[in-house]
């Protein structure tokens, strides 16, 4: 493949990620409480459907990753028709249990066509030149919400959540699926013996090192995204006004952009669980701020910090598998490190009121969460 025609590809790749991050994540927390009004149903049963369709994207990324390893295009444009079809079924719903299975049907597309699928394609595609593509990728990601959160409110005051979800459908069904079927190869010249590749990968999966890393990634994650994700009631708990704390998530998410771009910064020859372990102890950093600081100054300072290690994060993840043990079963491995971090992230907002419930405050969680990322960080040392 040229380099010109990869850039084509890479660039049509973060335009869908833009839309599949908007259409199958975002648009269905915006419409939350306009769905409970309309149809009566309990708001914290939708909020368990959705839940449940993270946790169902956790588990299918172990056999989507597998499967984007032998037939990329494929699995993304599956994906991209099965999350179409979900999206259908969840704004015909009748009853909340039928969204519930619409939503966990959502959950398999969103493991063929969100970051993990993007993550696969990027390090077959460029190998050792991976780290740029990550990035612009990851970045093109985070405006997602930025245009898909008013898009869908704006759709849900007009024509109502229903008619919002097939417009919505309609958008990713145009966008994805011809970019994945154009521009997605079919499968990778570089992957010829399988059964070499699959005895190797099964080795690294019952490997200690493999999990203990697993577990790394996974604590940082639910540390970093439990008190993120609890910004505004923790920013309300420390005595600021709602617009404030709204500005609070809102530098939360620009910091996550910050950290992305510092990434690049980090040598290429360093080794690979330094990056890991800087995350670690960078967040607990953050989070210990978070818990103690106060002024207006200081909490934003705190959740920008926190954003930033958050966004690094995500491409110090992308890159582990790939960084420690080669490219060849990439999707497979990095579908199985990803699994318990996306089920642990999923449970982190619930998880974090009820310690906060627990311990009678949120900068009591957030303090806990910073202990929590800490070993995180340190799990991460030489593995």
């Amino acid at each position: 493949m040229t380099r010109p025609r990869s850039g084509a590809h890479l660039a049509a790749l973060a335009v869908t990620q833009v839309i599949a991050w908007g259409v199958l994540y975002y648009a269905v927390l915006v419409a939350a409480p306009a769905i409970a009004d309309e149809t009566g149903w309990d708001e914290r049963a939708i909020f368990l459907a959705i839940t449940a369709g993270l946790l169902t994207s956790a588990v299918s990324a172990v056999p989507v990753g597998r499967w984007l390893d032998r037939h990329p295009r494929r699995v993304m444009v599956t994906g991209a028709i099965v999350g179409t079809i979900a999206l259908l079924a969840a704004a015909a719903s009748p009853t909340i249990w039928i969204f519930a299975a619409a939503w966990i049907v959502c959950g398999t597309a969103q493991a063929a066509v969100l970051y993990q699928a993007a993550f696969t394609v990027i390090t077959h595609r460029y190998h050792s030149d991976r780290r740029g593509p990550l990035t612009l990728v990851t970045l093109a990601g985070g405006l997602a919400s930025t245009i898909f959160a008013p898009l869908t409110g704006w759709l849900v005051l007009e024509v109502g959540w229903r008619v919002a979800f097939v417009v919505l459908a309609a958008i990713l069904a145009a966008a994805a699926i011809p970019t994945y079927a154009l521009t997605v190869e079919r499968a990778w010249p570089h992957l010829d013996k399988v059964a070499e590749r699959d005895g190797a990968s099964r080795r690294i999966l019952r490997s200690r090192r493999f999990w203990i890393l697993a577990s790394s990634f996974a604590l940082m994650s639910f540390s970093l995204y439990a008190v993120t994700l609890s910004a505004v009631p923790a920013s309300v708990e420390k005595g600021f006004d709602l617009q404030t704390a709204a500005w609070v998530l809102g530098v939360i998410g620009a910091g996550q952009v910050f950290g992305r771009l510092l990434y690049m910064t980090l040598p290429r020859t360093a080794a690979p669980w330094i990056a890991a372990m800087l995350a670690g102890l960078l967040g607990s950093s953050a989070l210990w701020a978070f818990a103690f600081v106060g002024g207006t100054l200081g909490i934003l300072i705190a959740g920008l910090a926190a954003g930033a290690v958050r966004g690094a994060l995500t491409l110090v993840q992308a890159s582990a598998v790939a960084d420690r043990w080669g490219v060849d079963s990439y999707g497979r491995l990095n579908g199985a490190l990803a699994a318990p971090v996306m089920a642990l992230t999923a449970f982190a907002p619930g998880a974090a009121a009820l310690v906060a419930g627990a311990l009678g405050s949120y900068a009591s969680m957030a303090f806990v969460m910073a202990v929590v990322c800490a070993v995180g960080g340190l799990l991460a040392i030489r593995r």
